[in-house]
């Protein structure tokens, strides 16, 4: 079969990026499907797998790609058949235990991810457990694999972990990666006083023509002043940050009291520098949020066949996945990266 696969760790990651035609396509085992991949979606954790994630010990060469949607050509044992010929889309997360109590987050050894611990969808066909895909029916591939991950992440950051109400402030860091984007949908369907933050001017231009309500241009300095001005000094009920490093702290100075920092990544570093006091005087919360799980992953596909789309900043046939690795790599995206199989 056809695949986009990554031949060995290191950066930049798109030079070890190669197409190839004759991967060996997967069977799917007892209570797997197998599925035609009709278009898959690049995330960080593409990145990831292809610098080499600490400890894993992962193999190469492998197969990322945790987004994908296509049609089911073949189940495993104990799968009805039924489920043969339907579009689906993937959640890549896999719980390793049958039970996961409601409150109880899962630790990192509790999850298996499809793209990263397993070959993904980034191929001609992926398998699954059919409990980690939903039937998506008549709809764009394309822009369901754009839909998946980040959406879901977004939606436990936000709904879940913060708890977001309707009309609250948020803040939305680095806009124009998928999750920040992903958040971004959310917050306007619980009309939200959104303000959006990148170090780039026509980012931030796209995010304004979509109806982000401020912009903050991130030139290195502390914007958290600017922020608290746009909400008359009060500061946000919600800052979403996926980037880490040296925003948190303007972050937590941005929050009004009461407010919540929650956290789905570190892509400028893990090692933050915070100011304690303010977030005890002020009562703030620091929420980590890590994907979701399929009740959550439920909820919030219903958007998405209601009318809620992606932000596709480009797609790419799957012989040009270099390509794709690249614009992933270069941080100049504006929305998802797709490849077309």
């Amino acid at each position: 079969m056809k695949a986009a696969i990554i031949t060995g760790e290191g950066t930049p990651v798109a030079h070890n990026v190669l197409s190839t035609d004759d991967w060996e396509t997967p069977s799917p085992k007892p209570n797997e499907v197998l599925v035609k991949t009709e278009a898959s979606a690049l995330n960080h954790l593409d990145l990831w797998v292809g610098i080499g994630m600490p400890g894993l010990g992962l193999e190469y060469p492998r197969i990322s790609g945790s987004d994908g949607c296509g049609i089911v050509s073949a189940v495993g044992k104990n799968v009805d058949e039924s489920w043969v010929g339907e579009r689906v889309i993937l959640n890549a997360a896999v719980r390793q235990q049958e039970k996961i109590l409601p409150n109880m987050c899962p630790s990192p050894e509790d999850i298996r991810m499809i793209g990263e611990h397993d070959n993904g969808a980034n191929a001609e066909y992926f398998v699954a457990p059919v409990s980690n895909v939903l039937e998506v029916g008549d709809v764009d591939p394309v822009q369901a694999a754009g839909f998946g991950l980040a959406h879901l992440t977004a939606w436990r950051m936000l709904v879940t972990r913060a708890q977001l109400r309707a009309g609250q402030s948020v803040l939305i860091t680095g806009i124009g990666g998928g999750a920040a984007l992903a958040a971004f949908n959310i917050c306007k369907h619980f009309g939200c006083h959104t303000i959006v933050t990148s170090r780039h001017q026509w980012k931030l231009d796209k995010a304004l023509a979509l109806g982000a309500s401020e912009a903050v241009l991130d030139d290195g300095e502390d914007w958290s002043r600017v922020v608290r001005g746009f909400t008359g000094k009060r500061g946000v009920d919600v800052c979403v940050d996926s980037v880490g490093g040296p925003l948190h702290l303007p972050c937590i100075k941005s929050l009004a009291r009461g407010g919540k920092l929650v956290t789905c990544g570190c892509t400028a570093g893990a090692e933050a520098k915070t100011d304690l006091a303010r977030i005890f005087w002020n009562q703030l919360s620091v929420l980590g949020s890590t994907m979701g799980d399929m009740d959550e992953f439920r909820e919030v596909l219903s958007l998405f066949k209601n009318g809620m789309k992606p932000v596709i900043d480009s797609v790419h046939d799957a012989s040009d996945a270099s390509a794709a690795f690249a614009r992933l790599e270069s941080g100049e995206q504006f929305g998802k990266i797709v490849l077309k199989w």
